[in-house]
């Protein structure tokens, strides 16, 4: 069986670091422009941090025209964040 992956038609090997799993590399997209329905037109965003959660960050998209919010994201924890309580 062969198992030599293919990118362009042309045999590759994975480089260090690189994911191993062809379909997780398109895990996280980054949107550079969205539609604004203010502005009804497709604008670039900004990308504004809102919360910082056990499970992952949530971001929201603003328009850099109008200001208005157009879009979030959920980008999820790669590891376990553990919680110290003390008394």
């Amino acid at each position: 069986m062969d198992r030599r992956r293919y990118r362009g038609g042309y045999p590759y090997a994975p480089q260090p670091g690189e994911q191993e799993d062809p379909g997780r590399q398109f895990d996280q997209f980054e949107a550079s422009s969205l539609f604004c329905p203010k502005c009804k037109r497709a604008v670039p965003v900004r990308k504004r941090l809102l919360l910082v959660l056990p499970e992952g960050e949530r971001y929201e998209y603003l328009c850099s025209v109008c200001s208005s919010s157009i879009g979030r994201k959920m980008e999820e924890s790669k590891k376990k964040i553990q919680l110290i309580v003390t008394s």
